[in-house]
């Protein structure tokens, strides 16, 4: 519990690093490394090298982090509470989400809508070169509120189940998904269990961020009824399983409509839309997005340490 509680800290105040030595960036270089080797042994069975990658990814971290706390538990207490709860640190990104969303936005203040576009599409899929100003601050709102259960709340579950092994593996398998989840000529095959597994661990996460969401409106006297309504009626609106929970809940707590159609590399993707337009989009709609995602992130805290509390409970 005080490795979650050191890892959440640090998040706050530190948000995620840019370094090349990031844990995850080494599991995604491992992942690379995976997929050359796999791709041709199994060339005619992609499928299957897909999920040998998956497996073998989860597994090696998993195995590598769970050693790593165990021998700085061995040498000293206070060195394993320390290596933990940095490592529950790395797979957290509540303050990330919002620095990233911000670089935008501060665009956008600046009325320099190319910059803000340019920004943008370090952060989203999603063609960015014709977005005029609302639909930089929806795409703005949608990544927050979409990032939420991966970069934050499932983290936080994972961690108070088996501390930072299970975040690292977590975080190993929303990796694959970020690189091989794509409905391409490349990824189809390959892709297909790495998507599918990601769907599965992000089901209760992303169940949860969206409850969390109503809870967190209601707390800052934000609409939460209609949070609770839209995520109700919308929260099946998209291509993934899961990714329309969240954003279904703050588009209901914000009073506005996300999702629909966007081009993506120059082809026309139409999707549903979230939500009902109530009110126009504004910039002012970001900085209720963050207080959202702060209040969420830190009652999703208190809920991963009373995850841990059981957890403890039941295995003595």
């Amino acid at each position: 519990m005080i490795q979650l509680t050191v890892g959440f800290i640090l998040d706050l105040l530190i948000g995620d690093p840019d370094n090349p030595v990031h844990p995850v960036r080494i599991i995604g270089k491992m992942c690379s490394s995976l997929e050359s080797i796999f791709r041709k042994l199994l060339k005619n069975n992609l499928k299957t090298a897909g999920f040998i990658v998956w497996l073998l990814t989860v597994a090696i971290t998993f195995f590598i982090t769970y050693m790593l706390v165990y021998m700085c538990n061995k040498a000293n207490i206070y060195l394993g509470i320390i290596a933990q709860g940095i490592l529950i640190y790395f797979c957290i990104s509540s303050k990330g989400l919002i620095v990233e969303g911000f670089k935008v936005i501060n665009y956008l203040i600046k009325d320099d809508v190319e910059k803000a576009r340019h920004q943008l599409s370090y952060i989203v899929g999603r063609d960015t070169k014709s977005l005029d100003k609302e639909g930089i601050i929806r795409a703005v709102i949608e990544t927050i509120a979409e990032n939420m259960s991966d970069g934050v709340i499932a983290p936080l579950f994972y961690a108070g189940i088996f501390g930072a092994p299970f975040a690292m593996a977590y975080k190993a398998v929303n990796t694959m998904d970020s690189m091989f989840g794509y409905k391409n000529d490349k990824y189809m095959e390959f892709g297909y269990f790495p998507a599918k597994l990601d769907d599965i661990f992000n089901y209760i996460p992303a169940r949860l961020t969206g409850v969390l969401i109503v809870i967190s409106s209601f707390l800052l006297k934000y609409n939460y009824k209609n949070s609770y309504k839209i995520y109700k009626r919308d929260r099946y609106n998209h291509t993934s399983p899961n990714s329309a929970h969240p954003e279904a809940a703050m588009a209901g707590a914000l009073n506005i409509q996300l999702g629909g159609s966007n081009y993506y590399f120059g082809k026309l993707v139409v999707k549903p839309t979230i939500g009902d337009k109530i009110k126009e989009i504004e910039i002012g709609d970001v900085n209720r997005t963050a207080k959202v995602l702060y209040l969420s992130s830190f009652i999703g805290f208190l809920l991963s340490l009373l995850i841990n509390f059981l957890v403890q409970f039941i295995l003595r």
